[in-house]
């Protein structure tokens, strides 16, 4: 069997030959400390695991008036004439930091985004007051899929692995969900104020996000792409409230997914942080897929065994791997009896693929081995 034959057969809720053994992505970093800067392709076959190529194949709609912007502070994107983005380099002591603004005719929004050896993120939001969701809804560009190069890349793939992608954020810094897209860009405290002082307000923005990843994922019929990721650990029962996931989250995620599912696209769910209280509320609104099962070591609630009891038969579990105890502070021997017991838990009947329950910047080779050697072991 094919590595992308295990993958989709998996994702169908099936048994395939053996467990699918993964990672849901290779970080930088990581190959940078521990693998003498390896390409990611070299980390899986090193260790053995069932490859995953990530790939966002972004294109300008040119009957729009849309091109892609010169590189700036290594950013890169789609704009028009009515939407130019534009960065500086902020002087900071401790990260590297930029300010990228876009001009549009109804006013200016800037964000300030920050850099680390492991990774980036937002230090200042780029919607600031209500009224500049008007700026976004009018002048954002509604960018397409680019179908040449996703087959391009596919063929490139071919069976030796899973093609995967996400529903498109925010382009300059965003994330697949569209709750997790607006926290982004509101800043998540302020978000979940203003869905108590200005629930309206909230919705506005959500459609607002929603409608540019359903243009996108409207373009993506027939295009070469084997899983799509959506949600986002700030729509975790960690962060917000069943209620809150409910009114505001599932409603506008499910239409991408029902979109998604209309193009021909697998939809896996990520929520990186708390599920045991909303397990069945995300498998209602009918994702392939479900990850990242994250366990308490982890700083989540996911008991393996017992999700898959209230949910098991309707969906694929992806992740659910505690690589803080077991990808650091243990033996090779128990970091295999973790596997072991993740495929007991969940593994039995198919439709599970082990993976760390998110990303990983430090691990020990040794057990990296331990933990894709082991999974390798449980066969159907």
């Amino acid at each position: 069997m094919t590595t992308k034959e295990r993958f989709l057969l998996a994702l169908a809720n099936k048994k395939p030959d053996r467990l699918p053994v993964t990672t849901h992505n290779v970080m930088d970093y990581y190959l940078r400390t521990y693998e003498q800067g390896a390409e990611k392709h070299d980390f899986f076959e090193k260790y053995g695991m069932d490859e995953i190529d990530w790939f966002n194949p972004y294109l300008p709609d040119t009957q729009d008036g849309q091109y892609w912007s010169e590189e700036t502070a290594g950013y890169r994107g789609i704009v028009t004439d009515s939407w130019r983005i534009s960065a500086e380099n902020i002087n900071h002591s401790e990260y590297q930091t930029y300010r990228y603004t876009i001009h549009t005719p109804s006013g200016n929004l800037s964000m300030v985004i920050q850099h680390n050896a492991y990774t980036r993120w937002v230090s200042e939001h780029l919607l600031k007051k209500n009224r500049d969701i008007e700026i976004l809804a009018k002048h954002a560009p509604h960018f397409l899929c680019d179908a040449a190069n996703a087959a391009k890349h596919d063929a490139a793939m071919g069976d030796r692995g899973l093609l995967r992608s996400i529903v498109p954020g925010f382009d300059i810094y965003g994330q697949p969900g569209c709750w997790q897209d607006a926290a982004v860009l509101v800043g998540i405290e302020k978000l979940i104020l203003a869905v108590f002082d200005d629930p309206a307000w909230v919705k506005e923005l959500l459609a607002i996000l929603r409608d540019r990843k359903i243009t996108y994922l409207h373009s993506m019929r027939e295009v070469s792409m084997d899983l799509l990721e959506l949600g986002g650990g700030d729509a975790s029962t960690t962060v917000i409230s069943p209620a809150i996931f409910n009114e505001f989250a599932a409603p506008f995620d499910s239409e991408l997914i029902a979109a998604a599912h209309a193009a021909g696209q697998r939809v896996v769910y990520h929520t990186c942080g708390g599920m045991m209280p909303i397990l069945e509320d995300i498998a209602a609104m009918n994702p392939d897929a479900m990850e990242t099962f994250t366990p308490p070591g982890m700083g989540a609630d996911v008991d393996l065994a017992e999700a898959f009891r209230r949910i098991g038969d309707k969906v694929c579990f992806i992740g659910g791997f505690d690589q803080g105890q077991f990808f650091l502070n243990s033996t090779p021997e128990e970091t295999r009896s973790e596997v072991f017991r993740c495929f007991e838990a969940c593994g039995r009947n198919g439709g599970y693929i082990i993976a760390p329950s998110d990303h990983f910047f430090d691990a020990k080779p040794e057990l990296l081995k331990a933990f894709a050697d082991a999974a390798r072991e449980c066969r159907y």
